[in-house]
């Protein structure tokens, strides 16, 4: 259900890298969000309210959540699955925040894991968790980056909100909790390589992006760079095999996606398409009074190379709401 790679090169280059693994397809599109845009937490009853301070790169499912993003300081954001969260009773006393715009309040708002962090610990919103279609759970974490190397890891474990902030969070896989993924790590690491757990399970995905992550050379080339994340990514994809009883929570990798922070470009790539592409952002005009737009991306066209000319004007949905 999801793996993320943080690559961390020469000089300035910091890739990400992350591959999208769930039951049905997300109908994921690429969306250019301009500063300026008054937002809703779509909490339904006290809902956090704010502004977008910075415009942004956004791949957004079902055109309603934000799943992973860029924003015009190279910050990043994602959210990842992981079973094992826990959100808060909702307190309607509180200001509320769905789950599927908790990614977009961070690239609408800061430009370093630092501030990030910092905002997150004064806990300015409740989180709420709505069910997405499917019926299927929204428990997820949030990663964040930004291109000095630093990174955060954020979940909410028995509805208190954890945060794990180091440059050496790197990886990112789904269950169990951070804490414990970090455990696992450890002890894989004194095999050296030697024996690497193989199966398609998020702790053994972990285990394998580090390694492969730590061994992977150093580059100050950016294109050499996303090329490196995506042939981690590839390892770690899940082939569409159907979830089991046993293993309710596999499922295959829909896309992967490689973002150059940098740069500010953001990868693409269908598993079901036989192309990478890619947008600029400095293509795309995120001054505020500028147009909300989409690219279809999961499922479009088949596409290659830079491809911000491709956009189109269309009005941009609100978050999922609670139900």
């Amino acid at each position: 259900m999801c793996s993320r790679v943080f690559y961390r090169g020469e000089g300035a280059v910091a890739v990400i890298g992350r591959t999208m693994d769930w039951m049905q397809p997300l109908d994921a599109n690429l969306w250019a969000l301009p500063a300026g845009l008054e937002r809703d937490g779509a909490a339904r009853t006290t809902s956090f309210r704010w502004t977008s301070k910075l415009g942004s790169l956004a791949l957004l499912g079902y055109d309603r959540a934000t799943v992973d993003g860029i924003n015009e300081a190279g910050l990043v954001a994602s959210i990842l699955y992981l079973s094992s969260s826990r959100f808060p009773v909702r307190d309607t006393t509180r200001p509320g925040l769905s789950v599927a715009g908790w990614a977009q309040w961070v690239l609408d708002s800061f430009a370093t894991v630092a501030e990030t962090v910092e905002a997150m610990r004064s806990e300015p919103f409740q989180l709420v968790a709505p069910a997405v279609p499917g019926g299927h759970a929204p428990t997820v974490h949030l990663a964040v980056s930004d291109p000095s190397g630093d990174s955060a890891v954020v979940e909410c474990i028995d509805g208190r909100l954890v945060i794990h902030h180091s440059r050496d969070h790197q990886v990112m896989t789904n269950d169990p909790p951070y804490e414990q993924q970090l455990a696992l790590c450890a002890y894989f690491d004194q095999m050296h390589g030697l024996v690497l757990p193989g199966t398609e399970r998020a702790a053994d995905r972990f285990v394998r992006v580090q390694y492969y992550l730590s061994h992977t050379a150093p580059t100050a080339d950016a294109a050499e760079a996303v090329a490196y994340v995506f042939a981690i990514t590839r390892n770690a994809s899940v082939p569409f095999v159907a979830a089991t009883a046993e293993a309710p929570n596999i499922a295959p990798t829909l896309w992967r996606t490689a973002i150059d922070l940098p740069g500010r470009r953001f990868f693409f790539e269908d598993t079901r398409s036989p192309n990478v592409f890619w947008v600029d952002q400095a293509n795309l005009d995120l001054s505020a009074g500028a147009p909300t737009r989409r690219l279809h991306a999961e499922g479009g066209p088949i596409r290659l190379g830079e491809v911000s000319a491709a956009f189109v004007d269309a009005p941009a949905q609100p978050f999922l709401a609670e139900p």
